[in-house]
C-alpha cells in the first residue's frame, strides 16, 4: 500500500486508505471513511462519518471533515460527505456532513483552495476550482459555482446560490444569489459590474465579454427586477447567440431568494 501512517494516528480497521495516503502526528480517521492515492493529513486532523476523499488532496493541521452538521433535527442518519481530487484545505477547515433534508451529500468538488478557517455546512454543493479565503463561511445547503473566488471572512447564508466564476469582495455578508460571473461585495451583499478578469482567464472572447457587461449595464438601468426583466423577450433577443449571458438569464430565472440590488 506504500502509506505513510506515524504511530500516534487512530485509523479505524474499516477504513479505506489509498496508496502514498500520508496520515501525520494524532490524527484520526473513521470506520466509513475513504481516502484516495497521494493525498495527505498533516497532524490532529480528524476525518469521520461515511466520507470518501479522492485523490491528491491535502488537508492541514486541525482540519475537522465529516463530523456531524450543527442541525438540530439530525439524529445520526448516514449521511454522506464526498470530496473530489486536488484540493488544499489549510488549517482548521471544516466540512460538516449532510442532513435527511436534501440529497443526503455534502459534496465539494476538484482542485479548490481552501484557506485557514474556512467552513462548510451540512448539504452544501462547491463546484471545481472555487478559491475561498480566510475565515469565508458557507451556511447549510450553500452552492458555490466553478471558479468562484471570495474574499476572507466573508458568510453566506443558507440556501444561496453563487454563480460560475463570480467574485465575492472580502468582508461581505451574502443573503442574496450572485449570478455568474458577477462581481459584488458588502454588507449586505451589493452586485458591483463583471467579474471582467474571470471571463478573460477561463478564456472568453472580447466580443463575449463586451455582451455581458452590455446586458449587465441594461438590466441594472432598467426600472424592472432582474426576473422580470429576463422575462422580457425584447431585452434578451440580441443576447441569444451569447453562451454566457444565456446562462446568466437561466439562473436569474430559477432564483428562488431572488438577486441584490445594485451598488449605486
Amino acid at each position: 500500500m506504500n502509506e505513510k501512517i506515524h504511530p500516534t494516528a487512530i485509523i479505524h480497521d474499516g477504513a479505506e486508505i489509498g496508496e502514498n495516503v500520508e496520515v501525520g502526528p494524532y490524527c484520526i480517521v473513521g470506520e466509513n471513511v475513504s481516502i484516495g492515492e497521494g493525498t495527505k493529513l498533516f497532524s490532529h486532523v480528524v476525518i469521520e462519518g461515511h466520507t470518501k476523499i479522492g485523490k491528491n488532496n491535502i488537508f492541514y493541521q486541525f482540519s475537522s471533515i465529516g463530523v456531524p452538521p450543527q442541525d438540530k433535527s439530525y439524529s445520526g442518519e448516514p449521511t454522506q460527505t464526498i470530496i473530489g481530487d486536488s484540493n488544499l484545505f489549510r488549517e482548521n477547515c471544516t466540512v460538516h456532513r449532510a442532513t435527511t433534508k436534501q440529497d443526503k451529500i455534502t459534496q465539494i468538488g476538484n482542485h479548490g483552495y481552501f484557506m485557514t478557517g474556512v467552513h462548510f455546512a451540512h448539504d452544501c454543493s462547491i463546484g471545481d476550482y472555487v478559491t475561498l479565503a480566510n475565515g469565508t463561511m458557507c451556511a447549510g445547503h450553500v452552492k458555490l459555482g466553478d471558479y468562484v473566488q471570495m474574499g476572507g471572512a466573508c458568510g453566506v447564508t443558507p440556501f444561496c446560490n453563487i454563480g460560475k466564476g463570480a467574485f465575492i469582495g472580502a468582508a461581505s455578508a451574502i443573503d442574496k444569489d450572485i449570478p455568474h460571473y458577477c462581481a459584488a461585495f458588502g454588507n449586505r451583499i451589493k452586485l458591483k459590474g463583471v467579474n471582467i478578469i474571470g471571463m478573460r482567464r477561463r478564456g472568453h472572447t472580447k466580443e463575449e465579454i463586451s455582451e455581458v457587461v452590455e446586458f449587465y449595464r441594461m438590466m441594472e438601468a432598467s426600472a424592472l427586477a432582474p426576473r422580470a426583466f429576463v422575462n422580457h423577450p425584447e431585452n434578451i433577443e440580441e443576447y441569444k447567440n451569447n453562451k454566457v449571458v444565456q446562462e446568466i438569464i437561466s439562473f436569474i430565472s430559477v432564483s428562488e431568494i431572488g438577486l441584490p440590488p445594485f451598488m449605486s
